[in-house]
């Protein structure tokens, strides 16, 4: 069973704030949309990161005169002694849009989260990973710049407000022909049905271990599927009735993120990716959708082709830190054998 409501007051410098945990799905839902939210902080991903050792608590902040001020689904993972827990803020704490641009606010919610997390989880402290620009403050005191990452610091996010002859201007040479010619023999559509999803998994597999990467068990991709419902934006292109590549976005109201994507070696003779990346932008656009996150550039052949898709990058804030305990976190930090294995983990989404 769900812990029932948990009300904490924080007073801060502006003034007191009240922490509530949120028990409805739909409540919850309604307002990180409303709020410009990332979609890594809508409920079902909280629910599908419950599947394994991680524990959703979903935060509600409001100002003295009950106002919202912000939001933040905390993932909390038990670890062994000393250490005893690690709460993680995935792309989040969503500010409501009235105070989206004010540092204080944003103070505010953040101070409200660490310290709720303190009196509730405690362990060795909260990490932070927002989705703002790079330069942009938590306010927090004790709060640095973490060594280890979970999401990557860089990535590409179009600009969905553009038009799509602006976006294609953007593109590379050979990136812009194959969205124009590529794809040719194959049907690039939007899946939704349950066999389509297993044979978008299978291909999965099959593209993971050419390219020597591992994966969840196939489960965690259908809870994936099922958790986000309509925000699971999955496009794929089929060859003779099979998938031959996909690209799956989690999708908030503002925000299509990146999770996934795989192509075996029909669709890579079809020059199928571009196409189907390029019906995902589309679709997310027609959905009314603002920015599209390619989630994540390293110096690898899958950036490389990320980063085809336009002539800027973009840095956000990174992963942020605010220990609880100076002596545990520095011990985590070091890198110790258990806190290495967890955050190998972690990075397995």
């Amino acid at each position: 069973m769900s812990p029932g409501p948990i009300e904490q007051t924080y007073e801060g410098g502006g003034g007191v704030t009240t922490v509530t945990e949120v028990q409805d799905r739909a409540a919850w839902d309604a307002e990180v949309r409303a709020g410009g939210g990332h979609p890594l902080q809508l409920w079902g991903w909280g629910e599908v990161k419950a599947l394994g050792p991680w524990t959703a608590r979903r935060l509600r902040v409001v100002s003295a005169d009950g106002s919202l001020l912000g939001l933040a689904q905390v993932l909390v993972r038990r670890l062994p002694p000393p250490f005893r827990a690690l709460s993680y803020v995935p792309r989040g704490p969503v500010v409501a849009p009235d105070g989206a641009g004010s540092p204080e606010v944003r103070r505010q919610v953040a101070q409200a989260v660490v310290d709720w997390c303190a009196t509730h989880v405690r362990g060795i402290g909260v990490t932070f990973e927002p989705d703002w620009p790079d330069g942009t403050d938590l306010g927090v005191a004790g709060a640095r710049q973490a060594r280890s990452t979970i999401l990557c610091r860089s990535t590409l996010i179009l600009d969905l407000t553009r038009s799509d002859e602006e976006l294609m201007a953007d593109l590379g040479r050979t990136t812009r022909a194959d969205v124009r010619k590529g794809g040719r023999g194959v049907e690039i559509r939007r899946v939704v049905a349950d066999d389509e999803l297993d044979a978008v998994i299978a291909l999965y597999r099959e593209s993971a271990a050419h390219a020597g990467f591992a994966l969840h068990e196939d489960d965690y991709y259908r809870a994936v599927h099922r958790e986000l419902g309509d925000a699971s934006l999955l496009v794929a292109a089929f060859a003779d009735g099979a998938p031959c590549s996909f690209v799956w976005c989690a999708a908030s109201d503002r925000t299509a993120f990146e999770l996934y994507g795989g192509v075996n070696d029909a669709g890579r003779k079809a020059r199928a990716n571009a196409p189907v990346k390029w019906h995902a932008v589309r679709l997310a656009r027609e959905a009314g959708l603002e920015r599209y996150d390619l989630n994540g550039l390293l110096n690898d052949g899958i950036s490389e082709f990320k980063r085809s898709f336009a002539k800027h990058e973009d840095l956000m804030a990174g992963t942020i830190d605010i220990p609880f305990n100076g002596v545990l976190y520095a011990a985590w930090d070091r890198g110790l054998p258990a806190a290495k294995q967890v955050v190998r983990r972690l990075r397995r989404r």
